[in-house]
C-alpha cells in the first residue's frame, strides 16, 4: 500500500515521496482512513512509528479542502503537545508534509517571545501547534480565538496526564465548538486515559498497532546493576565503545543532567544537555548540534523524551531510571526509529529496584541483565547511601556472584560487547541476588 491509496491529496503524497517515505506505517494505514472520514480517533502505537503523519496528513487534507482564510486571531486546527521539543518536532514535520501548499502553520510554546507569537496570530492560522501553558497565556490576553476550531489533536496524551496538563485541557476544550473532530494519540495507556477519551472524543475509533507500553521490537534492551556512585565511570566505559555514534543519556534531574554533561566533557566527549533550566534557545541549539553530529552525546531529562526524533540515535542510556514507568518506554523510543535498530542500556542502583519492577510490569517482560546482579531490597526501601533512599547503609546487601568477591561477573550480554559487569563492587553492605529482577 502507498499513500495514494489512502485518498490523500496528490500534493501531500508527492511530498511524502520527496521525504523518502513511500509506504505508510501500520498506525498510518489504520488511522488515516478513519480520520479522512471525519471520525474521532484514539491511536495507540509505539514511539517512532509515525504518529505525527497519522494525524497530520488527514488534518492537512481537510484544511486544503476548506475555502477562504481563517478569521483574524482564529485557528482552524489545534494540536496540543506536552513539551516544547515535541511541539517543535511536530511543526517541522507538518511544514515538510505541507510544502508547496497555502496552509498556514504556527507554533506557540513557552520560552519564546509571546509578543512575537501574538503578532503572528493576528492574521489567523490554519493549523496551530501549541503547548497548553502558552496557549492559555495567549487566550488570557485574547490574542487567539478557538470558537471556529474544527479539529483538535492531543498528541502524547499520556504525558499530558503525567505533567498535570489535564487542568489546562479542561480550560481549553470548552472554548472549541462541540461539533469538531478530535484525535488522541499516545504510546502508553494509563488508566486515566479512558477519562480523557470519554470527555473529549465522540464515539472514537480505536486503532492500536501494539499493546500499550510495549517498546519497538528492534530495540535491544539491557540492564546493569551498579552503585549510584559508579554509574558515571560505567557510562564512560560504554560510550568509549561507540565514540562515533550518537548516544542519548537520560538523567532524572536538571542538576544531575548538567553535572553529568560536565563530567563527560572532561572525559573528552563532545556533549550537550537539554533540561528545564535551559532557555528555549539553548535547548534548540543543543538539539541542532546533536542532530548535525557536532555533539555525539546529549544528556536530557524527560522534558526532551517526547521531542527528539533523530533517526541516527543508535544508543539510549537510562543513567537514572524514571519515576514514571511509562517514561521508560518513551525514553528508549528515541532509538530504533523509522524501522532502524537501536540499543537501550539502563543502570539500576539499589534504591531504584522499585522503579525497575514497575517498568518491567508495564512492559510485561524482564529486561535482560548485562552486568552485575539484581539488588535484593529488604523492608521495601533501599537504605544504601549510593541511591536515593534513606541514608545510613545496610538496607540493601550484596552477596558475591559467580565472579567471586562482591561484584560478580554478571550475566553475559549476547553480542555487542557489554557482556560483563565493569567491576561493579558491592559497597555499603549491599546485597545482590543472582535471580532476575522482577
Amino acid at each position: 500500500m502507498d499513500f495514494d491509496m489512502l485518498g490523500l491529496p496528490s500534493r501531500l503524497c508527492a511530498n511524502m515521496k520527496t521525504l523518502g517515505i513511500t509506504e505508510p506505517t501500520p498506525i498510518q494505514t489504520q488511522a488515516i482512513p478513519h480520520a479522512m472520514n471525519g471520525r474521532d480517533v484514539m491511536g495507540l502505537a509505539q514511539t517512532g512509528t509515525g504518529k505525527t503523519a497519522a494525524f497530520g496528513l488527514p488534518l492537512l487534507s481537510a484544511l486544503l479542502r476548506m475555502e477562504g482564510r481563517p478569521l483574524p486571531k482564529g485557528v482552524r486546527g489545534l494540536i496540543l503537545a506536552p513539551t516544547r521539543e515535541l511541539a517543535k518536532q511536530i511543526l517541522d514535520n507538518l511544514h515538510a508534509y505541507a510544502d508547496g501548499t497555502a496552509v498556514r502553520i504556527a507554533l506557540v510554546v513557552g520560552g519564546a517571545s509571546i509578543n512575537a507569537q501574538i503578532s503572528k496570530l493576528q492574521k489567523g492560522t490554519d493549523l496551530l501547534v501549541a503547548t497548553p501553558g502558552r496557549l492559555i497565556d495567549l487566550l488570557d490576553r485574547k490574542a487567539v480565538r478557538l470558537d471556529e476550531t474544527k479539529f483538535l489533536v492531543l498528541d502524547e496524551a499520556d504525558q499530558m496526564l503525567d505533567l498535570g496538563f489535564i487542568h489546562a485541557l479542561r480550560r481549553i476544550a470548552p472554548l472549541l465548538p462541540k461539533e469538531r473532530q478530535t484525535m488522541l494519540f499516545s504510546a502508553t495507556m494509563p488508566k486515566h486515559m479512558s477519562e480523557i477519551s470519554s470527555a473529549y472524543l465522540t464515539n472514537p475509533v480505536r486503532v492500536e498497532t501494539a499493546p500499550p507500553g510495549k517498546p519497538a521490537e528492534k530495540i535491544d534492551q539491557y540492564i546493569h546493576f551498579v552503585q549510584q556512585g559508579d554509574k558515571t565511570q560505567l557510562l564512560i566505559q560504554h560510550l568509549d565503545k561507540h565514540r562515533e555514534q550518537s548516544a542519548l543519556v537520560f538523567s532524572r534531574t536538571k542538576h544531575g543532567a548538567e553535572r553529568l554533561m560536565g563530567q563527560l566533557e572532561r572525559a573528552g566527549y563532545s556533549a550537550g544537555s537539554v533540561h528545564g533550566n535551559k532557555s528555549q534557545g539553548q535547548r534548540d541549539r543543543a538539539l541542532k548540534s546533536f542532530r548535525n553530529g557536532d555533539l555525539k552525546v546529549l544528556v536530557a531529562t524527560d522534558v526532551a523524551a517526547r521531542g527528539i526524533d533523530i533517526p541516527e540515535v543508535r544508543y539510549v542510556y537510562n543513567y537514572d531510571l524514571p519515576n514514571v514507568p511509562d517514561n521508560y518506554v518513551h525514553r528508549i523510543g528515541r532509538t530504533a526509529r523509522a524501522g532502524r535498530d537501536g540499543t537501550a542500556i539502563a543502570y539500576c542502583a539499589p534504591a531504584e529496584m522499585g522503579e525497575l519492577r514497575d517498568i518491567q510490569k508495564v512492559m510485561g517482560r524482564d529486561i535482560p541483565v548485562a552486568g552485575g546482579e539484581a539488588w535484593e531490597v529488604r523492608g521495601g526501601t533501599s537504605k544504601n547511601g549510593g541511591g536515593r533512599g534513606k541514608g545510613g547503609g545496610g538496607g540493601a546487601r550484596s552477596r558475591g556472584g559467580p565472579g567471586g568477591g562482591g561484584g560478580g561477573a554478571g550475566r553475559g550480554k549476547p553480542g555487542g560487547g557489554f557482556g560483563k559487569s565493569e567491576g561493579h563492587s558491592a559497597k555499603g553492605g549491599a546485597r545482590r541476588r543472582s535471580t532476575r529482577a522482577a
